[in-house]
């Protein structure tokens, strides 16, 4: 309190947590790449996609408490959004690296670009909604 921050609807407060595949593809690599600097910008909190894939009770409630859980698929398998749905929990948005014009090539590294792209698309989910 005593700050000047407007908090009428809770943005400064609300619970995002961001999870990304993490495969074997420069996709993948920008997927959590672009997690992680998402997290370094104060966008929302990286959290464990294993965990919600193993069912660890705890990290599912974390996972339903949350106000918004973004969920970054390197390719259109969407294994991540898969995760998400297999385990009932709901209250997701999707961001598609395939869907930016990042072809998927196993066993390459991510170029900044690619993970600039991937970022951008988060930032404009948070920003927009």
């Amino acid at each position: 309190m005593g700050n000047d921050d407007h908090h009428e609807n809770g943005d400064n407060e609300r619970i995002v947590l961001l999870y990304a595949c993490s495969g074997g593809s420069n996709a993948a690599e920008a997927a959590d790449r672009a997690a992680r600097e998402a997290t370094s910008e104060g966008l929302g909190m990286m959290f464990c996609l294993a965990g919600l894939g193993a069912g660890v009770p705890g990290m599912l409630q974390i996972a339903r408490n949350a106000d918004l859980n973004v969920v970054i698929d390197g390719c259109t398998m969407n294994c991540a959004k898969k995760i998400f749905d297999a385990c009932g929990v709901n209250n997701y948005v999707q961001v598609k690296v395939a869907d930016l014009g990042i072809e998927k090539v196993m066993g390459t590294r991510a170029d900044d670009d690619q993970v600039g792209k991937v970022l951008q698309a988060v930032r404009k989910i948070l920003n927009g909604g």
